[in-house]
């Protein structure tokens, strides 16, 4: 008997440097703070979309063009993207790749980040600068799952690999990739504090038109 497993999903997950990075996360969560305080239209955004937090999404979703800080973290990120492409073997020849969106989440208890995914772009993850002792956890969805039209469900005690849904749980300094079209979300949950993540999308481009590559 052989019994293959065809068409993996892969997801990373890595800290995202080994030294000084307390420092480093100390500095992004003051600027972060800083952020959801002055952004009167993200803070309108958020009311409406995004309730009991705060997200730059809709108002600031381009940081690592506007912040020092921001670039600095985008080119730690650029790093485990470059290993994450090239564990999923695609074809970057004559191809380039950059990041072209980078946004914040403020993510107090009861807050709620539904099901979705990331269109036009092909690699998307988030850096988590605070979390909180049981905040919420990134859950992913099969991405079969809408196709799975007469199964029966798993057993609880069903491997990790053919669940329909996996929670994984992150620390401070830990950095999450994925590809753009697995939908995740993150469930409320209680906990003191506040859990500030940094989420962005990488889209490729050939390597004669304009724009940054990384």
């Amino acid at each position: 008997m052989a019994i293959q497993a065809l068409f993996p999903t892969l997801v990373y997950r890595a800290p995202l440097a080994t030294i000084r990075v307390r420092h480093f996360d100390q500095s992004l969560f003051d600027e972060c703070q800083a952020l959801a305080a002055s952004d009167a239209a993200g803070q309108r955004w958020s009311a409406k979309h995004y309730l009991g937090g705060y997200t730059s999404y809709g108002s600031l979703d381009r940081l690592h063009l506007i912040s020092t800080l921001f670039d600095r973290l985008r080119r730690q990120i650029d790093r485990h993207v470059t290993r994450f492409i090239r564990s999923l073997h695609y074809d970057l020849a004559g191809r380039k790749v950059a990041i072209t969106d980078c946004w914040l989440n403020v993510m107090p208890a009861g807050t709620v980040h539904s099901l979705h995914l990331h269109p036009t772009s092909f690699v998307s993850g988030t850096y988590y600068v605070a979390v909180p002792k049981g905040a919420g956890a990134l859950k992913f969805e099969d991405p079969r799952l809408s196709r799975l039209m007469a199964a029966p469900p798993r057993r609880r005690d069903a491997p990790r690999a053919v669940r329909p849904f996996v929670s994984m749980t992150t620390r401070p300094g830990d950095i999450v990739l994925f590809e753009s079209w697995l939908r995740h979300e993150v469930p409320p949950a209680n906990y003191a504090g506040e859990r500030v993540s940094i989420s962005f999308n990488y889209a490729w481009a050939p390597a004669t038109s304009g724009g940054r590559g990384s």
